[in-house]
């Protein structure tokens, strides 16, 4: 397959959503926690979540406030400018998916798709009991991408909780380990294997690719 720009614009819309979804490769699957003022909790799932730093500890992830899980979330967020990042394992990968769908204002994606809301004390938003890797974040910027009406949300990491089992001496994180799932497209679930750990790389210090390929 080849497509030129034209070509991309005149697919049919789905499945051009899908192509350009899928194309990025695997993303990580997160689920987003957030509370309103009021106490109405919200839950969606996100592909977008990136690294941006590490001092100070940034994370960001990008939101569509047009649509409704965009909009809640972005709302709640706005509102007391904390929330929760909560990977995705395999063993509730399903309910995790469904807190996609357009749930109202006032129905909580814990209660509609069985999963558990977890708080720590002196932390406004909510976590996801289920999940073993999550961060509590403090919002520290948006950033507006007028091109798309899309929005970068970066948060600062107030909270980490990892097990301790799954990070070794030098603070790497064994995801297979956690059964963590990746995210093609928008609706295709895969996962996570570790297939291998190299050096940090520097110039004096290569390879003999050449023998490699030999």
């Amino acid at each position: 397959m080849h497509l030129t720009k034209e070509e991309i614009q005149n697919t049919e819309r789905i499945k051009r959503l899908n192509i350009i979804n899928s194309i990025t490769g695997i993303k990580p699957a997160n689920l987003v926690g957030t509370v309103s003022d009021d106490g109405k909790t919200n839950l969606a799932i996100f592909s977008s979540v990136v690294h941006l730093g590490s001092n100070p500890a940034l994370i960001g992830f990008i939101i569509r406030p047009d649509r409704e899980a965009g909009q809640h979330t972005f709302d709640n967020i706005k509102e007391n400018g904390c929330y929760t990042i909560n990977h995705v394992h395999e063993s509730f990968m399903e309910q995790a998916h469904y807190t996609s769908a357009k749930f109202g204002k006032d129905e909580s994606e814990f209660d509609t798709c069985a999963l558990t809301a977890e708080y720590m004390a002196g932390f406004k938003a909510p976590f996801v009991k289920e999940s073993l890797v999550k961060m509590g974040m403090k919002l520290v910027q948006t950033v507006p991408i007028e091109l798309n009406g899309t929005v970068l949300i970066i948060g600062e990491v107030e909270h980490l909780i990892v097990p301790d089992e799954a990070v070794n001496a030098q603070g790497q994180i064994d995801l297979s380990q956690l059964d963590d799932v990746g995210i093609s497209g928008l609706n295709s679930y895969y996962k996570l294997e570790k297939i291998a750990e190299f050096p940090y790389a520097r110039p004096n210090a290569l390879p003999d690719f050449t023998k490699k390929n030999a």
